[in-house]
């Protein structure tokens, strides 16, 4: 199967000295069905390997010349990943309904990370929040996970809202 790929030239912002992991993530968001991202950087960006794995992306890097390099990010059959998870989350049987529902899509970073992260310490062992948010929290997936807490989450059914599940650790864990 073609694919069709939406192009993203990186190199200014990394030139620049910015950073454009919310480029990069606006790009994907933006892809129709089946569409697929031709990234250009100057590095290969291998922490974003695993990001776009998890949302149901294969990739194939390529260097370019003179260090700066292309990575053709192509959805793998199935469409995007439904659901992230993780890496120590439990069967889903084994989680709690609820108790805190926070719908943080009316707010930017890094306001919805601060609110979550300010709620789970309220929360005790086995307590569940959900979270409603406009975009992949990928930078409070790692914070969660250091914190001993569990995750799982994936986009609603139109792709523009992030529906977050989050099961907070034992407090030894903490």
């Amino acid at each position: 199967m073609t694919h069709a790929y939406k192009e993203l030239d990186v190199r200014p912002i990394l030139r620049n000295g910015g950073e454009p992991f919310q480029a990069i993530m606006e790009a994907v968001q933006s892809l129709k069905p089946g569409e697929g991202l031709r990234l250009i950087a100057t590095f290969k960006p291998e922490p974003l390997f695993r990001v776009m794995g998890q949302r149901g992306f294969s990739h194939e890097a390529s260097e370019i010349g003179g260090g700066e390099w292309e990575v053709l990010f192509t959805p793998e059959a199935g469409g995007p990943a439904d659901v992230a998870v993780s890496d120590d989350a439990v069967s889903a049987a084994m989680w709690a309904e609820p108790v805190f529902h926070l719908d943080l899509t009316e707010l930017d970073p890094p306001e919805p990370m601060a609110r979550i992260l300010s709620k789970t310490e309220l929360m005790d062992p086995g307590e569940v929040l959900f979270a409603l948010l406009s975009r992949e929290p990928v930078f409070l997936m790692p914070e969660l996970e250091k914190r001993g807490h569990q995750w799982v989450g994936n986009y609603d059914e139109t792709g523009t809202a992030y529906r977050m599940l989050i099961r907070i650790g034992d407090a030894g864990v903490r």
